[in-house]
């Protein structure tokens, strides 16, 4: 890795800039780092059907995201074209008073792209971050761009201390995100539940029927492949497509969260796609106190994926390139992630390590990215088989050490380590990735995403005649977050 090489002298920059751990906080709700919503005013109890809707609260949002990316070899046999998009829009969530532990939540989001600053309908599929911010497959199939659409409804019931919710909702767990970075969150339609009667104990149980990306304005199968219409995310397996499993699967999640022990947190998750793939996740973090208000928490994430499938074609490679697997018919494949986090108040340093057996490649089209907030950079997919990855990562809130109110900033510097052998996975490559917030009063977010990538252009593949890829760009990203 020359490059990775030469690129180990900006670790000390990046030591010095540093995770972008603000948080705006309105009155209604509080928007985390990783944009999650977190809801600061809710309903109170209703008597009647009459105040179960009258007293409801709506939670109004406006956003803006523009994208920019800059290839290094934009001409290259025309593979790829420097791109560029925007989404203008934003949301409004209202939800109902509960009445008797019943409530109902419906949530429209609109994404509009403005006709300066977007590609060609013709020049789509050259997008790659900036493609979340309308639908693909509509735009292709009308020519219009912009997409506005439901992606939350359903209804909720609170009894003691577990909830249930039935219809098209958000699921947090380590296989499935929100992800709402874009302009539309990642969601499914089903049931969950969500239990806390045990005690120091959260139990998330989920049945999902079905997915609606960022990006699809209906919902679609949670696993199979067919282009845009289906599971197009950038994590699907390519060979799972409709022809052959269908598209009637379902996801079914079980997680069990624990704190018994003081200072430990312990998760167990299990996910399944009945007759294609499961997963056994375990993941556990120590906090270790060491004076003042400093920590140490050291952090393990080990996954197991089993093949139910037992597929008479090719499937361990998510892009359908098998050369390179001995045993390209198999889904089974295995995870293990390393950290070690030092922070106080306002200082975050981490260092991660991950790598994936080598076998298959992990199947992870739901947002939760399987080696995320352990190696995984911007916009990096690092779960290909055979693939190592080391992470140095720094964050500093200047607002909460009382420096530049509503402040903070994040750098993550990233060496990827691909499988040369394995012509289907990209060249070996290293990252720098950059983030930079700035609350604006009580309501205005403003963030900037910077991310760097720089890719071998030396790897010969197996027939020893061609070479991987050289994908390597910059990517600029701009972000404002409105809440009233």
């Amino acid at each position: 890795m020359k490059k990775a090489i030469s690129s180990l002298a900006a670790i000390s920059t990046l030591l010095l800039s540093t995770s972008a751990y603000a948080t705006l906080k309105t009155d209604k709700v509080t928007l985390k780092p990783n944009m999650v919503l977190q809801y600061n005013k809710l309903p109170s109890s209703a008597e009647n059907i009459s105040e179960a809707f009258s007293e409801g609260v709506f939670y109004g949002r406006l956003r803006l995201n523009t994208f920019y990316l800059d290839w290094q070899n934009e001409d290259k046999a025309g593979a790829v074209k420097d791109n560029r998009a925007m989404g203008l829009g934003g949301s409004i969530i209202y939800k109902s008073a509960p009445l008797k532990g019943i409530s109902g939540t419906v949530g429209l989001y609109t994404s509009q792209n403005p006709s300066f600053y977007r590609m060609q309908a013709s020049d789509i599929s050259y997008l790659k971050a900036g493609k979340d911010t309308f639908s693909r497959y509509d735009t292709d199939k009308t020519g219009n761009f912009g997409m506005t659409v439901l992606a939350q409804a359903y209804l909720q019931y609170d009894i003691a201390n577990t909830s249930l919710y039935a219809g098209r909702q958000m699921f947090e767990s380590v296989f499935t995100k929100s992800n709402d970075t874009k302009m539309i969150p990642n969601t499914f339609d089903g049931i969950t539940a969500t239990i806390n009667d045990v005690p120091k104990t959260k139990i998330k149980l989920a049945y999902l029927a079905s997915q609606k990306l960022r990006d699809h304005t209906v919902s679609h199968d949670v696993i199979a492949y067919n282009g845009w219409e289906e599971n197009d995310d950038s994590g699907v397996n390519k060979n799972l497509t409709v022809a052959r499993i269908g598209n009637d699967n379902s996801l079914s999640i079980v997680s069990v969260t624990n704190k018994s022990i003081k200072n430990l947190k312990v998760d167990v998750s299990y996910a399944i796609v009945p007759d294609v793939v499961s997963n056994l996740a375990f993941e556990a973090h120590y906090t270790i106190p060491v004076g003042a208000d400093w920590k140490v928490l050291p952090g393990v994430r080990y996954m197991q994926q089993f093949d139910n499938l037992g597929a008479s074609y090719d499937v361990a490679n998510l892009s359908g390139n098998h050369i390179g697997y001995d045993n390209a018919k198999s889904l089974d494949s295995n995870l293990l992630a390393l950290r070690l986090d030092i922070k106080n108040q306002a200082f975050l340093a981490r260092i991660g390590y991950s790598q994936i057996a080598d076998e298959a490649d992990i199947i992870a089209p739901w947002r939760g990215f399987p080696t995320g907030g352990f190696t995984r950079a911007m916009a990096q997919l690092n779960w290909c088989a055979n693939t190592k990855t080391y992470m140095i990562r720094a964050g500093y809130d200047f607002s909460k050490a009382k420096l530049i109110p509503g402040f903070s900033i994040m750098a993550r510097y990233a060496i990827q380590d691909f499988d040369d052998k394995k012509d289907g996975v990209q060249a070996d490559s290293n990252i720098i990735h950059i983030d930079a917030r700035q609350n604006i009063g009580k309501n205005l977010e403003a963030k900037l995403r910077l991310g760097f990538v720089n890719v071998e252009g030396d790897i010969l593949k197996s027939n020893g005649i061609n070479y991987k890829s050289d994908s390597s760009y910059n990517e600029y990203r701009f972000e404002l977050n409105y809440f009233f």
